[in-house]
């Protein structure tokens, strides 16, 4: 199992020091993250890709963006979050496509994005239309190899299984966001993996609390310091055979994100060592 952080594209010209640094603070892999459809254009992927053949990195997963308004809230969100809203789900299947399109050209086989609040009613009017927006984008994405993966918090663990099942394409995973689920209330990591583990194929390693009230979303933590129960989530995964990409996502920034995330790469590899017999 590999541990690697979180990387944001978000503009070409710092992308040299980022993957530096990210080499010289001991990781060989990140997931690249990125929402501007603006930059991904054939020069850029030629930039990356020197750039991480020069640095020895490996990009695990492409984290793609898309349009539109975006609110992290319960209320908002629910109408403003990924496919899920009719106003913005023609747009967003092409941002999904164009991204997918631009990761294969990094080489690239696994695209991650928020879906929205997936209804948690199978009769609700908006999961079938939303389901066949989900296979339109599965299936470019088939074209390319890639795998199509939905990052957790936002629904429930079941309804990502009945959206699968619904979809009904092979190329469907999850990216386990384990601190989501906690922070949008809908479970824990440990016993979601019950319900979708066979589907996981890359993980960020994150912590945090339940939510406090109805309106926001629980607050995100340094890894350890949160609700997630690592220990027992590395028991279930190993028990599941996943040795793949645990990747670090501090939601901060400056001083204090580095120092979190370097304390959160000894904290996450000591315990992945002892469970899997480092």
């Amino acid at each position: 199992m590999k541990v690697g952080v979180c990387i944001n594209f978000d503009e070409i010209t710092g992308m040299s020091k980022k993957f530096q640094d990210l080499k010289s603070e001991g990781f060989d892999n990140c997931q690249l993250i990125s929402w501007k459809p603006e930059l991904w254009t054939n020069e850029n992927a030629e930039i990356i890709n020197s750039l991480i053949e020069e640095n020895g990195i490996t990009i695990s997963a492409f984290w793609c963006g898309w349009e539109g308004p975006c609110v992290w809230n319960f209320y908002d969100g629910q109408i403003t979050l990924g496919l899920v809203p009719p106003e913005y789900r023609a747009m967003r299947i092409k941002n999904l496509c164009d991204g997918a399109d631009f990761a294969h050209k990094l080489g690239v086989k696994n695209v991650v994005t928020h879906m929205g609040f997936i209804p948690e009613n199978p009769n609700d009017p908006q999961f079938a239309p939303f389901c066949v927006a989900v296979r339109q984008v599965a299936e470019h994405l088939k074209k390319n190899e890639q795998y199509l993966l939905f990052e957790t918090g936002q629904e429930t663990p079941v309804t990502m299984l009945r959206c699968f099942e619904k979809v009904g394409s092979d190329n469907l995973g999850v990216n386990l966001d384990t601190a989501n689920l906690i922070l949008y209330g809908k479970s824990n990591p440990v016993d979601a993996l019950d319900v979708f583990g066979k589907y996981v194929i890359n993980i960020h390693a994150k912590d945090g609390n339940y939510p406090t009230n109805g309106h926001d979303l629980g607050m995100e933590v340094q890894i350890g310091k949160g609700k997630v129960d690592f220990r027992a989530l590395f028991q279930k995964l190993y028990e599941l055979g996943y040795d793949s990409y645990v990747t670090i996502e501090r939601e901060i920034s400056g001083e204090q994100q580095i120092k979190d995330i370097r304390e959160s790469k000894k904290y996450l590899q000591n315990m992945i060592d002892e469970i899997y017999g480092g």
